[in-house]
């Protein structure tokens, strides 16, 4: 299995650390959670858990995936990412991704300061507008962007939506009315699906080959 397969699976991890006691007034963080198994066309290659906090004006969120290629029973891709991201309103405010390739290891960083959000990644540093926005695929509000910092390289890339429509999608067994999207940007091409309240439910890309790397709700 080739690294490009896996290319825009960096862009969909995006996580920081939630704790789950109560706060000095008693008010305990609201949480949102995402559970997804991970298919290759159709073959199970893993998991990606998403857990969202919010609380006091500020979003965090906690995301795990591990996937693991076999082919002829042996193990031909291994992937793991873990990454942690901040957020007041619509505007990233801290981040820190780590990424295991298939025994490539990378690290980027990122945190608010002042009037720029400055990036730290393995080989460079750079500065970015001080309100910008992940693959933020929770937040629909991130398909009105047309640039996306990628957690994984630290790259700051151009992007390209279109709506594509409404459809019927099947998820956990039911039937939900679902509006269509598709992203474009360098290596990435995503289709994602959102119910009439906005709720993220489902995404696909074509990797190389024509293969599919699907997301299911679980």
């Amino acid at each position: 299995m080739k690294n490009k397969i896996w290319q825009f699976v960096a862009v969909l991890v995006f996580s920081i650390t939630v704790s789950s006691t109560s706060t000095a007034n008693g008010k305990s963080p609201q949480l949102s959670n995402w559970d997804f198994t991970v298919y290759l066309d159709n073959k199970k290659v893993g998991e990606h858990r998403f857990e969202l906090s919010e609380q006091d004006g500020t979003q965090r969120l906690q995301s795990e995936a591990n996937f693991k290629y076999r082919f002829l029973f042996i193990t031909a891709y291994t992937y793991e990412h873990r990454a942690a991201e901040q957020w007041a309103g619509n505007c990233l405010t801290a981040l820190d991704a780590t990424t295991n390739a298939n025994g490539k290891h990378s690290k980027v960083t990122g945190e608010l300061d002042g009037d720029v959000f400055v990036v730290d990644g393995d080989k460079h540093e750079r500065e970015l507008p001080q309100c910008i926005m992940t693959f933020a695929y929770w937040n629909p509000e991130f398909l009105g962007q047309q640039r996306l910092l990628n957690p994984q390289t630290g790259e700051y890339v151009d992007v390209s939506v279109e709506k594509v429509g409404g459809e019927t999608l099947e998820v956990r067994g039911s039937k939900v009315s679902a509006t269509r999207f598709k992203l474009t940007a360098d290596n990435i091409d995503v289709t994602l699906w959102y119910s009439t309240e906005n709720e993220w439910l489902a995404l696909e890309s074509v990797a190389k080959g024509g293969r599919i790397l699907r997301y299911e709700l679980s």
